[in-house]
């Protein structure tokens, strides 16, 4: 519906979301003016260790639209059944406002994907070892 909405799925036990609120109505009205726009996610985590919780910040054109934390964040790794969609979604839902297949019927020009250097102890590699091992038994 135009309105930039980034939303972090916790296994679909908690679900935390970023939108664009008041203050960036008075900015961009109710949805965002058709054209290009920059739309960012940059989240902090509070690392190091698995499962920490961190901050983020959702953007347009460089303004702030709205910061929020999470508690906790996927521990090991994303289930084998989800897909790392972008312009649809395909198995569960990512937010509870639409149903799969959902389909983005707008433009994706470019999308990037910046990860930063890995913030575990070689101790947590072990217990990730460990644990997909076991998952494999």
């Amino acid at each position: 519906k135009g309105k930039p909405v980034f939303t972090y799925n916790l296994l679909d036990l908690e679900r935390t979301r970023w939108e664009g609120g008041a203050g960036a109505r008075d900015w961009m009205g109710d949805s965002l003016k058709e054209g290009k726009h920059t739309i960012e996610f940059d989240f902090t985590y509070e690392g190091p260790g698995i499962a920490k919780g961190g901050s983020g910040v959702l953007k347009v054109d460089g303004r702030e639209l709205a910061t929020e934390k999470l508690k906790h964040t996927i521990p090991f790794l994303v289930p084998a059944d989800e897909t790392f969609d972008v312009g649809v979604d395909l198995r569960t839902p990512v937010d509870r406002s639409y149903e799969v297949p959902f389909r983005f019927n707008g433009k994706i020009h470019k999308l990037t994907v910046k990860l930063g250097p890995s913030q575990l102890a070689e101790e947590d590699h072990k217990k990730i070892q460990e644990a997909v091992a076991r998952a494999g038994d």
